[in-house]
């Protein structure tokens, strides 16, 4: 069975164990890789057209904007189908309870009948919070599995969590 990885990562500025912290790669991405050499999987990121701001705080407000207006922020590159794949992860950052808005623009745009979709999250806490529902909402015809949550900390030192879960819930 064939997967794809669709991530939303940020590099930069970022929540980190109580302190911001220039990443110079996201913790998303780094989770994403790993997943994707598991399960042999391919890789499409989402990126937005406009970029957010580099200050951290001045991010999440614009993040929280987006969700309030429930925007759908325009990409720099769509996917047109996914209909070569079994398996689709969603892997994105935990921005106030779900996902970025940029990850529905794309979902919203494809179909997703006979395919398991699985949510995975890095966050700071929250685990995958309000994912696995928003998958089910956006993924309408997926099958929702179970998902996988890294705190973005460990993102570095998550590989071997991410292979254990690709070989339990990938088929």
């Amino acid at each position: 069975m064939s997967t794809l990885v669709i991530y939303y990562s940020r590099k930069g500025q970022n929540y980190v164990n109580g302190s911001i912290e220039d990443l110079k790669k996201g913790n998303t991405k780094i989770v994403a890789e790993y997943i994707a050499k598991a399960a042999n999987a391919d890789l499409f990121e989402v990126e937005t057209e406009k970029e957010y701001s580099s200050d951290y705080m001045t991010c999440t407000e614009e993040a929280k904007d987006e969700l309030r207006a429930n925007a759908r922020p325009a990409l720099k590159k769509m996917l047109t189908s996914i209909e070569e794949y079994d398996n689709i992860i969603v892997a994105g950052p935990c921005w106030w309870g779900t996902y970025p808005m940029a990850i529905f623009t794309l979902l919203d745009a494809l179909n997703f009948n006979g395919k398991n979709v699985y949510p995975v999250m890095t966050h700071e806490g929250s685990g995958l919070s309000g994912a696995p529902l928003a998958l089910k909402r956006h993924c309408q015809g997926g099958v929702v599995g179970k998902g996988l949550a890294i705190h973005g900390a460990d993102a570095d030192i998550s590989e071997e969590a991410c292979i254990k879960w690709v070989k339990n819930n990938i088929r």
